[in-house]
C-alpha cells in the first residue's frame, strides 16, 4: 500500500497491528486495541524502481509505457515482417529453381542420358535377363544409396502394367528388407546420430511408438513424405519399429510412386510405338 506525500513522491505505507498480551487480535476486557501506522519513506528505492521501469519502457502495471514503448514495439514488428519476407523469398527461390528443373533440366537429362540407356538395355538384353537386371537393381541399388527409378522405368516399358507392377513390388520388398537387416549391425552408431540431432530424429522415432497399426501408419506417412526413403531404410531399425509394420507401411507408402512411374513409362513407350 502506498500514498503520495506533499512533495509528490511515492511513499510505501506499512501497517502494523499491536495485539494484547494474550495474543488476541480482538477486544480484550472491553478495551479496543489500537492500530498504529508507520509510514516508511523510501525515497531512493521507489525512485530507482520508477527509473528502471522508465528505462525498460514499462509503466506501473508492468505494461508497455510511454518512454521506450515505441522503439521496442517498432523493432518487434520489423523483426516479424522481415522474417516473413525472408521466408517468402526462400519459397520463391525454391519454386523458381523447381520450375527450371522441371521445364528444362529434367527433360534434357532424360532425353540425352536416361532414355538412350533404357533403349540400349531393352534392345540388347532378352526379356528374362531384363527381369533379373530390374530385380537386382531395384533390390540392391537402395542398399548402395543409389536411385532405382530408372530400373522401374525399364520394368514398365518392357513388362507393362501387370507384370511390371509385380516385378517392382517383389524387388522393392527385397530392397527395403536388406537395409533394415544391415542397419541392425550399426544400431548404436545410428542411435548416436539420433541423440546428436534430437529434433530432426523426433519424427522418425515416433514411427517406433504405439501398436502395430500406429507404426504402420507412421511408416506409410514417412514414405509418402519427401524424406529420402533410402536413408530411412537404414534408420528405421534404430526407431525400434517392428519389421511387419515397417514392410507393409513401406509398400503402401510407395504405391503412388510406383503407379506414377508405370503410367508415365508405359504411356511414353506406347505413344512412341504408335508413330
Amino acid at each position: 500500500m502506498t500514498y503520495r506525500s506533499d512533495d509528490d513522491n511515492l511513499v510505501p505505507e506499512l501497517r502494523m497491528r499491536v495485539d494484547d498480551d494474550d495474543g488476541n487480535g480482538g477486544d480484550s476486557g472491553g478495551v479496543n486495541n489500537k492500530i498504529g501506522y508507520m509510514r516508511l519513506r523510501g525515497e531512493d528505492g521507489v525512485e530507482e524502481d520508477e527509473d528502471e521501469d522508465e528505462e525498460e519502457g514499462l509503466d506501473d502495471d508492468g505494461g508497455v509505457g510511454k518512454p521506450g514503448s515505441g522503439f521496442f514495439c517498432w523493432r518487434w514488428r520489423w523483426c516479424v515482417v522481415w522474417y516473413w519476407v525472408k521466408l517468402a523469398a526462400l519459397f520463391a527461390c525454391l519454386g523458381g529453381l523447381g520450375f527450371v528443373v522441371l521445364k528444362w533440366v529434367g527433360p534434357y537429362f532424360m532425353d540425352k542420358q536416361i532414355i538412350p540407356i533404357i533403349n540400349w538395355e531393352t534392345t540388347t538384353f532378352s526379356t528374362p535377363v531384363l527381369a533379373l537386371l530390374v530385380f537386382f537393381s531395384v533390390a540392391f541399388f537402395p542398399t548402395l544409396l543409389l536411385p532405382s527409378s530408372p530400373s522401374m522405368w525399364v520394368a514398365g516399358m518392357t513388362f507393362g502394367y501387370g507384370y511390371g507392377f509385380l516385378l517392382i513390388i517383389v524387388s522393392i520388398t527385397a530392397g527395403i528388407s536388406l537395409p533394415f537387416c544391415i542397419g541392425s549391425l550399426f544400431l548404436h552408431r545410428i542411435q548416436g546420430w539420433f541423440d546428436k540431432y534430437p529434433k530432426q530424429a523426433s519424427i522418425l522415432r515416433a514411427a517406433g511408438e504405439g501398436n502395430w497399426f500406429h507404426q504402420f501408419r507412421s511408416v506409410a506417412l514417412i514414405r509418402i513424405s519427401p524424406f529420402p526413403y533410402i536413408l530411412y531404410n537404414y534408420c528405421a531399425v534404430a526407431t525400434h519399429v517392428k519389421y511387419g509394420p515397417y514392410l507393409m507401411g513401406s509398400l503402401v507408402g510407395m504405391l503412388p510412386e510406383i503407379f506414377v512411374t508405370l503410367y508415365t513409362t508405359v504411356r511414353e513407350s506406347s505413344g512412341k510405338g504408335s508413330y
